[in-house]
C-alpha cells in the first residue's frame, strides 16, 4: 500500500514532512510559484511550489515545476514536501510546500462535464461527477445510515439474510415483473424478498433484516422511481397488530438519523444547506381515509378511481403534518383491501380494510409495511379475491401449513430516504449508478 496521510487528518499534523496522494482540482501555473489544489476521499489541500530563478532572473525548468505544470485537471499524483500551518490559506489554514510530486496517470486535458451540465450527462460520466465533494458526501451518508440501521437489527438479536434474486414466480405484481431465460425455463427478477421474509418466520428465525437489490420493472420517469434499487426489509414475529411494526420502523429511523446527524451534520449544512433532523417517536399516524379527507378540506381531491392516495395527495398531507405536528414523517394507516396485497392482514370486522401503511417522508412514499395474514385458510381466499390461483402459490402457501407465528415487517427504498434527507430532486443523485426505463449504462 501507499503510505499516505488522508487530507482530512492534516490539520492535526504539527509542521513537518508529510507524504499525500489524491487526484488534481486546479493548477494555477504563475511564473514566480506555483499552486495546485489537491483533493482525495477527505478533502481538499494546497500545494505550493516557489520557483527557482537564475542569477538572471530567468524561471528554471526543473522539477516539480516542470511536472506541475504538465498537470490536467483529473490527474493521480503522489506528492511529499513539508506541512505548514498558515491561518491566511482560505483551504483549511494548511498548505504543503512541494518537494517532490510523482504522475501516477494524467487525465484528458479537456473534461466532458462541467458545473452546470445536465443530470443526463453527468449521469454519463459518472465516475466523474462522483469526484464532486458533495457526491462524495451522499455516499459517506448512505454508509453511516446503513451502519446505523445494521447496529439496532444486530443488538437487537435480528438476523441477516440474503434472499435470492432469481425466482420462480412473482412476489408482488406479476406485471412490474423482469423475465430472463434461465437454462430451459424462465425466471423472474426478485420485485422484493417478501415471501422469503415470511418463510424466515416459519423457520422460527423470529427478526430478520436484509439490504439489497430489488427490480421493477415499472416504465416511469418520475424522479424517485427506478428499475433497480436497495430495498431495506425487516420482518418480525409474535405482533399484535401493524402498530409494532411501525414502533420497530421509527426506532430504525431515529437511531440511523441520529447517526447521519451525529457524524455529517455540519457537512450536510455547510455543502446542502440542509439540517438533519432527529424525528421524534412517535411519527403522527393518520388513516388513509382521513388523510384523504383532510387534503380535501384543505382544497384538493385525490382524482383516482381506486381508494389510493396520488403523490401530490402525499405532499399535501405532509405539509399537513409539518404545519399540525412539525413532523416530517407520518404513517398513513388502514389502506383499503381493494389496494392492498393478498397477504395483507385485514381488519377484525372489516374486511375492506388492511393493518398496513405507508411511510410518507418530506412530501414521499419511502416505504409500505404491515401485519401479514399467518392463517392459511384465510390466506388461501383472500388470494383467490385477487385472481390468484392457490395451486400457483404453492411453495409460499406451505411456509403456514406446518404452523406459523402472528408477524409483520416492512420494505424500505434507501435512496429515497437519502434524496428527502438531503432535499434532492431527483433519486439518481443519491444512487451510485442508477437504473431506470433508459439507461443501462455506464
Amino acid at each position: 500500500m501507499t503510505a499516505r496521510i488522508l487530507i482530512k487528518n492534516l490539520s492535526a499534523l504539527d509542521d513537518g514532512p508529510v507524504s499525500v496522494s489524491g487526484w488534481v482540482e486546479t493548477v494555477r501555473d504563475q511564473k514566480k510559484v506555483q499552486f495546485v489544489v489537491l483533493r482525495d476521499e477527505s478533502g481538499a489541500v494546497q500545494l505550493v511550489n516557489p520557483r527557482n530563478s537564475d542569477a538572471d532572473g530567468v524561471v528554471i525548468a526543473d522539477e516539480p515545476a516542470t511536472s506541475i505544470s504538465s498537470l490536467s485537471q483529473g490527474s493521480f499524483v503522489t506528492v511529499t514536501g513539508q506541512l505548514k500551518h498558515d491561518e491566511r490559506v482560505k483551504l483549511g489554514g494548511i498548505e504543503i510546500k512541494l518537494a517532490g510530486l510523482e504522475i501516477v496517470t494524467l487525465a484528458i486535458p479537456e473534461t466532458p462535464i462541467a458545473a452546470d451540465s445536465s443530470l443526463d450527462k453527468r449521469m454519463d460520466w459518472r465516475f466523474l461527477d462522483l469526484r464532486n465533494q458533495k457526491q462524495n458526501l451522499i455516499f459517506r451518508i448512505q454508509t453511516t445510515f446503513e451502519h446505523a440501521l445494521r447496529t439496532y437489527w444486530i443488538e437487537n438479536d435480528f438476523i441477516e439474510l440474503h434472499t435470492p434474486k432469481l425466482m420462480a414466480s412473482a412476489s408482488e405484481s406479476s406485471a412490474e415483473l423482469f423475465e430472463v431465460e434461465y437454462f430451459d425455463t424462465k425466471a423472474y427478477l426478485a420485485q422484493s424478498p417478501q415471501f422469503f421474509k415470511q418463510m424466515a418466520q416459519s423457520a422460527g428465525f423470529g427478526k430478520m433484516f436484509e439490504v439489497g437489490p430489488a427490480f421493477r420493472a415499472d416504465p416511469s420517469f418520475t424522479s424517485r422511481h427506478a428499475t433497480e434499487f436497495t430495498s431495506i426489509d425487516s420482518e418480525i414475529s409474535w405482533i399484535d397488530s401493524h402498530e409494532d411494526v411501525m414502533a420497530l420502523h421509527e426506532d430504525l429511523l431515529v437511531a440511523a438519523f441520529t447517526a447521519v446527524r451525529a457524524k455529517h451534520g455540519d457537512e450536510v449544512k455547510a455543502l446542502f444547506n440542509v439540517e438533519v433532523t432527529v424525528p421524534t417517536k412517535p411519527f403522527p399516524r393518520i388513516p388513509l381515509a382521513e388523510a384523504k379527507e383532510i387534503v380535501k378540506q384543505h382544497g384538493y381531491e385525490v382524482p383516482r378511481d381506486d381508494d389510493d392516495m396520488d403523490p401530490e395527495g402525499e405532499r399535501r398531507i405532509a405539509a399537513y403534518v409539518k404545519e399540525t405536528y412539525g413532523h416530517e414523517f407520518v404513517f398513513l394507516t388502514d389502506y383499503a383491501s381493494s389496494i392492498r396485497p393478498f397477504y395483507h392482514m385485514r381488519h377484525e370486522g372489516d374486511a375492506s380494510l388492511t393493518n398496513s401503511y405507508d411511510l410518507i417522508f418530506n412530501g414521499t412514499e419511502i416505504s409500505t409495511g404491515a401485519q401479514r395474514e399467518h392463517r392459511i385458510d384465510v390466506l388461501v381466499e383472500q388470494a383467490k379475491e385477487k385472481g390468484l390461483d392457490p395451486e400457483e402459490l404453492g411453495e409460499y402457501l406451505d411456509f403456514f401449513r406446518y404452523g406459523v407465528p402472528t408477524h409483520g415487517g416492512f420494505g424500505m427504498g434507501l435512496a429515497r430516504v437519502l434524496m428527502l434527507m438531503l432535499h434532492q430532486a431527483s433519486i439518481r443523485e443519491v444512487t451510485y449508478l442508477f437504473r431506470g426505463p433508459t439507461r443501462l449504462v455506464p
